[in-house]
């Protein structure tokens, strides 16, 4: 048996079922995608509403225990009928829930079928002011967020649903209650004369926007799926039979080996995603984050604001584009969903009693009051320019940079060995992390622009960080260059008596000059890497594209170090040592000055920038 349902936990048990294979895959993962949402808006206080039954029951254990991992709390929960019940009762009991929470963001989950004729209340939802995030789609909640397994474009499918002709398919009584259902009318030849026949140019695709039957539903990916799983399993089976045998005595006497052949398969759908019954294919799951849009009411729109990734529940990804959210009617810009307001400066939290953590209150310091908690001091961190500049590679860029500049104090005083072996070593693996950083953050915004129409290779490179994955391989790389530079002939202390006349000079001689132009070279070419693939990627569309500040720092630091040679040249002795320090100076100012202080300024001088209204605004006027 193949199931094309959700995914239902008591159907998983292998001894109790061990021929029954589900197309859905374990909701565990959608619970890290809806808890990684939670975590990039910053809402800490959620309520709960889940069905009363077995799988409610699990979600709601599953859900609460990854809240608490993660710092989140819960402001109530409230259990749902899972089978329709009296409307008044069951719509009363849900509305007032809603009323009653203080909660800005309300979790949604489970087959609540009592919940069907909420679906119409979109005026009520229009107005309440709460943000849904779900699995099951309800139109009625505007400004909701649905989680829902990733389906591939099945190739030739909108197309025919475009052009579909129901006199075509006159034994296929399904197309004409569709047209009926839709479009209020029948299709020409049908035999009810009492109801009008439907205009010759009738479509699907002009269908109203709260029936999307243009789109492919979950339950319909799932048993597209089913029938070419047993079609692949039946192909393979009797391919493995003798040729001599009929098709039916194959069928009778093999009836029994399709199971170990459908445990077994495996193979790539016409969308292009991977098929299999493997246990481990619970944990690669990629979601598609969708928008509700229904205003006005009726409208029923489902937008894909961004992706959820998952290969392991350590190994997962989140993207979204914040620009392309509709937000409920009641809030201005993104929505808040605290128990507590943060507490100020000189002011400290005291805890509620009864109360989960997120709620405290704020009471003033006592006097010789200290914190008794470090505390990573970050302003304007959750802010819409930090967010859309990869904050991860930021910090590593900024680090390599602050060490940039400490490892020039490397070239003044006394020389003895240890500083002239650390002089080039700790100059060439500093700043090849700061190259690599900057290559990094470049292949993120060329990869970031590819996601709008992912291909199974972008997908992988992006839920395994692979951007990030630069940093190490070129350190490494750099890394080896110094140590054969250092086995083979390093750095050493020598007297130069040619340079100034009628003195002796303590200076560091490089060994291996050889290897000093390996290690130079090698981070001119990620230099040059760099500013290639940011100089192809500066007009991308975006308002905070990191391509254009990209390459005009690759472009000064690549300046300097080109101007640096010939000059390096040319000197001796004191001089020498001062170009190549200010060289260092010149090509760490550059990188910071160019990369973050664009940031810095619409940050603390132009903050009316760095909004999600003027991101929209912008956005817009720019035609994206």
């Amino acid at each position: 048996q193949i199931t094309h349902g959700p995914f239902d936990p008591l159907l998983n048990d292998k001894d109790q079922f061990p021929s029954l294979y589900q197309m859905a895959t374990s909701d565990s993962t959608v619970v890290h995608g809806m808890i990684s949402l939670l975590l990039h808006f910053g809402w800490t206080w959620v309520a709960l509403f889940v069905s009363d039954d077995m799988k409610g029951e699990q979600f709601l254990r599953y859900f609460e225990a990854e809240m608490v991992k993660k710092g989140l709390c819960v402001a109530f929960t409230q259990k749902l009928p899972a089978t329709k019940r009296l409307y008044a009762s069951t719509d009363i009991t849900f509305m007032t829930g809603i009323s009653l929470s203080s909660a800005n963001v309300h979790i949604l989950y489970g087959e609540v079928r009592s919940l069907i004729n909420v679906d119409f209340e979109g005026g009520y939802f229009l107005t309440v002011g709460k943000v849904w995030i779900m699995v099951r789609v309800l139109h009625s909640f505007h400004g909701g967020f649905s989680f829902s397994p990733h389906k591939g474009e099945i190739p030739g499918l909108k197309h025919f649903l475009k052009t579909v002709d129901p006199s075509h398919y006159p034994e296929d009584f399904y197309f004409t209650k569709l047209w009926f259902h839709i479009f209020t009318c029948l299709p020409s030849g049908s035999l009810c004369g009492e109801i009008g026949d439907c205009p010759p140019n009738t479509s699907l695709e002009f269908s109203p926007g709260d029936i999307n039957i243009m789109t492919l539903s979950d339950s319909s990916y799932f048993i597209y799926n089913a029938v070419y799983a047993v079609a692949h399993a039946l192909h393979k089976m009797f391919l493995e039979k003798n040729t001599t045998q009929s098709c039916t005595q194959a069928s009778h006497s093999h009836k029994h080996s399709l199971h170990p052949l459908l445990k077994k398969i495996q193979f790539r759908n016409s969308a292009g995603s991977d098929i299999s019954f493997h246990e481990t294919r619970h944990d690669v799951v990629q979601y598609d984050i969708q928008n509700i849009v229904n205003f006005p009411v009726g409208l029923g729109l489902m937008v894909n604001i961004g992706k959820f990734f998952s290969k392991s529940s350590r190994d997962q990804a989140m993207v979204i584009n914040e620009d392309m959210i509709e937000w409920p009617i009641a809030f201005k810009e993104t929505p808040q969903s605290v128990c507590s307001q943060s507490c100020g400066p000189g002011f400290r939290k005291v805890p509620q009693e009864g109360r989960p953590v997120c709620c405290y209150t704020c009471t003033f310091c006592t006097d010789r009051d200290i914190s008794n908690q470090t505390e990573f001091i970050a302003h304007h961190i959750d802010t819409p320019i930090v967010k859309a500049n990869n904050r991860t590679l930021s910090y590593i860029l900024l680090i390599a940079l602050l060490l940039c500049f400490l490892c020039s104090l490397l070239f003044l005083g006394r020389p003895n060995t240890a500083t002239c072996l650390l002089q080039q070593i700790a100059f060439g693996l500093v700043f090849t992390v700061a190259v690599s950083a900057v290559l990094a953050k470049t292949i993120t915004v060329i990869l970031a622009f590819k996601v709008t129409k992912p291909g199974r290779t972008i997908r992988r490179l992006l839920v395994s960080g692979a951007s990030n994955s630069f940093i190490p391989i070129c350190f490494l790389i750099q890394l080896a260059l110094c140590g054969i530079w250092l086995g083979i002939s390093p750095p050493f202390t020598e007297l130069d008596t040619h340079s100034e006349h009628g003195h002796i000079i303590l200076v560091c001689n490089k060994g291996s000059v050889t290897a000093f132009y390996c290690v130079l070279g090698y981070l001119g070419s990620l230099a040059l890497v760099s500013f290639t693939l940011a100089f192809l990627a500066r007009n991308l569309p975006d308002t905070f594209n990191e391509a254009k500040v990209l390459t005009f720092s690759m472009l000064v630091f690549c300046s300097v170090w080109v101007s640096f040679l010939p000059v390096y040249h040319s000197t001796k002795g004191k001089v020498m040592v001062a170009v190549e320090v200010f060289s260092i100076l010149a090509s760490s100012a550059g990188l910071l000055g160019c990369i973050f202080l664009p940031k810095c300024y619409i940050i603390l001088i132009r903050p009316e920038k760095n909004s999600l209204k003027d991101l929209k605004k912008r956005a817009s006027s720019k035609g994206f």
